[in-house]
This record gives structure tokens, sequence and C-alpha cells, in this order.
């Protein structure tokens, strides 16, 4: 009787811990929905307007920085840019073009790590073909992302966002 008392407290930390696997996964699943099979594509006849994937802020939660990370554009061969897009695809529309040294506010990455999430600081963007972005700010503006939000949310600021590769940009801080 005594061992039965003891098994069961084990017996239900297992059950919550595959319940928050299983929650997680579906999360992670739902996030990445546009990578799945029954997602739209361009290649689907859906049309690149179609890959659109907004860059969330606050995953951090509420008492941190909307944004957790800062970064470098680096790697780029002379008078070459770097495409930011509107979803982490190679085939989503180009958004705004980032040059060698552009600094970029890092809020989230893709699941397979190969895009992040970002917001483009004040005189980095070289091109916005988006204006649903308010593509720069003015000099001195602030992107909203350097203090925290009380949610996860989608980015709705005055800078450009949008998905980069990963291996373009060189972390620098967080």
């Amino acid at each position: 009787m005594i061992r039965t008392a003891l098994m069961l407290p084990l017996v239900l930390l297992a059950a919550c811990s595959q319940t928050e696997r299983y929650n997680a996964a579906q999360e992670a699943a739902d996030d990445n929905r546009l990578a799945q099979d029954g997602g739209p594509r361009a290649d689907d006849g859906v049309g690149e307007a179609a890959l659109v994937r907004p860059v969330t802020i606050g995953e951090d939660g509420p008492g941190l920085d909307a944004c957790g990370a800062y970064g470098l554009v680096r790697g780029l061969a002379p008078g070459r840019s770097a495409p930011v897009r509107a979803a982490p695809f190679e085939s989503a529309a180009v958004k705004v073009e980032v040059a060698q040294d552009s600094a970029l506010h890092i809020c989230t990455r893709s699941l397979d790590q190969k895009w992040l999430g970002v917001v483009v600081a004040p005189k980095s963007a070289l091109a916005v073909d988006n204006a649903a972005d308010g593509g720069t700010p003015p000099d001195g503006a602030d992107c909203g992302v350097s203090s925290p939000v009380d949610r996860k949310q989608p980015y709705d600021g005055p800078c450009a966002s949008g998905w980069i590769r990963s291996n373009v940009v060189r972390l620098v801080a967080g």
C-alpha cells in the first residue's frame, strides 16, 4: 500500500510531462503551419503574396524586451545586400534589402533555425517594397522592441520587419 502511494505522484508527474511535450509540439506545428504540406506555397499557384508570416515579438515574456537579441548583417560580398522576406521561405516576397553591417533586432526564429524573424533598425533598410510595414522610421525613431510588451504578438511598429537567413547575421547582444 505504501509503495503504491509513493508511486502515484511519479505516475502523475510522468503524465503531466507527456502532456507538456505534446502541447509544445502542437504549438510548434501551429506556429510553422506554412511549412506543413497543407500550407500555401508559391508553386501551388497560390502566389507569393500568400506567403506571409508576421514576425512575433514578446516571446521571452512580459519582463524582457520585445526582441531579445541584436545582430549585424555580415559575410556579404562587396556591393551585395541580403533580402528580408515576408515569410521564412526563399519563395516569399522580398520586403526590404539590407546591406553589410545593417543592424537588426532579432525577435524570433524558424523551427529549423535557418531563418530569423527581425525588425530592421532605422537607417538599415535600403529599399522597402511593402508600405504596410511603415518602412524605415525617421532618424532617431524607436522601433518599439527594446522594451517589454505585455504578451506575445505580431510586430506592427514603424520599422520594417520580416525574415532573413540566419547565416548572414552575427549575434551582437542577447
